[in-house]
């Protein structure tokens, strides 16, 4: 094999390797939180509904609030086959609550003293086998359809599941600097994305240089708007139970910051992926194309791209919250009103502020692209 095959044989599986070892090791990684004091002395287990008593479950209107008692046989853990009696609180909250039925399968945690179980509490549906086959079938046509492509991106997205959960969680509750660490992960999270699509090459530079310059871009406008626009970080879903939780001390402002960029990096990265790609057909077919031109012809494959992408971003932000704005028109909320509530104008800012990513990736890209991959014979 001559030394050409086998550099590109280097930066094609070189980034395989890097991911599965970094897939390693963020699975050895431990969290620092694996041994919270409210699940200890506890057994978490599956358990199938035997019997339901529903008398104590108070109807009033669409609200139930009461408590459901359960007969329970237990399918794994500690107590594996034992029958016990489980409750089921209802708070009044549709959104929380949820009623078993005979034949649910529910995962419960049962606090014990010695071989004696004290209380069993009925924690939701047991979902994780129905997670689990959704995930496979997903795996299963994603390499169907990609080839190992789709092996690549099934790496890329475990990795950056567990780097979330392993990484920039702990480490934001550990008190680190929300912004410097959200940039951090997400310019390593890119480099080991874009080098498993490109490989270790100048197109890995060109992409990751546009994806972590327009993330930067995101990042400042992001901390300057959300000062300006007088956003406090509470405005985060469950974050008041955080700081009710112990976490007083942390600045949900700036982790709220730093999720403005890492929500956008991912279609930042598509975008500039995208480009890239487009600059280096145009070079494969042009040897001898001048850097400027090819700069130029990376801006119109962006300009067209950035249309469709903003709406991408409005659209997935705003997806989620259809029902609130149900509720501003059939209470007839006046516009002024709705665009001045501050978790409406959150969702400005995450929307307006990842489009300015976009927005501004294209030509830097086109640009990193222009100069790093044409000339090099």
């Amino acid at each position: 094999m001559d030394q050409e095959k086998k550099r590109q044989l280097w930066q094609e599986w070189a980034p395989v390797v890097v991911s599965a070892l970094v897939l390693v090791v963020l699975l050895l990684l431990p969290t620092g939180f694996e041994d919270a004091v409210i699940y200890q002395g506890t057994d978490r287990a599956r358990a199938e509904v035997l019997a339901t008593n529903d008398s104590h479950i108070i109807d009033t209107g669409l609200v139930r609030s009461g408590e459901q008692t359960c007969t329970l046989e237990l399918l794994n853990g500690k107590f594996e086959g034992q029958t016990v009696e489980g409750y089921n609180i209802l708070n009044g909250s549709l959104e929380s609550d949820k009623v078993f039925q005979v034949g649910d399968t529910a995962l419960v945690v049962i606090s014990y003293q010695g071989d004696e179980v004290l209380s069993v509490n009925m924690i939701g549906h047991y979902r994780m086998d129905k997670e689990l086959l959704l995930g496979l079938l997903f795996a299963v046509f994603l390499v169907v359809v990609a080839g190992k492509t789709g092996i690549r991106a099934i790496l890329s997205f475990v990795v950056t599941i567990l780097a979330i959960w392993k990484i920039l969680v702990p480490g934001l509750l550990n008190g680190y600097q929300p912004v410097f660490l959200g940039l951090l992960l997400t310019t390593a999270l890119t480099i080991l994305i874009i080098s498993l699509v490109f490989g270790f090459d100048r197109r890995t530079a060109s992409a990751v240089g546009g994806s972590v310059a327009g993330l930067v871009v995101t990042a400042v406008i992001g901390v300057v708007f959300t000062d300006l626009f007088k956003i406090h970080g509470a405005v985060m879903p469950y974050a008041e139970s955080l700081l009710y939780s112990g976490y007083q001390d942390l600045n949900l402002t700036q982790i709220f910051m730093a999720s403005i960029f890492i929500g956008a990096s991912g279609a930042v990265m598509d975008l500039s992926v995208d480009i890239t790609s487009a600059v280096w057909e145009v070079v494969q077919k042009k040897p001898d194309i001048g850097a400027w031109e090819a700069v130029k012809s990376g801006l119109n494959v962006g300009r067209a791209a950035m249309g469709t992408m903003t709406t991408t971003l409005l659209l997935a932000y705003s997806g989620g919250y259809v029902a609130s704005l149900m509720v501003f028109m059939a209470q007839g909320t006046p516009i002024d009103n709705i665009l001045n509530y501050k978790y409406v104008a959150a969702e400005l800012l995450d929307t307006v502020v990842g489009s300015f990513g976009l927005v501004s990736v294209a030509p830097l890209t086109a640009l990193f692209a222009g100069v790093l991959l044409t000339n090099h014979d």
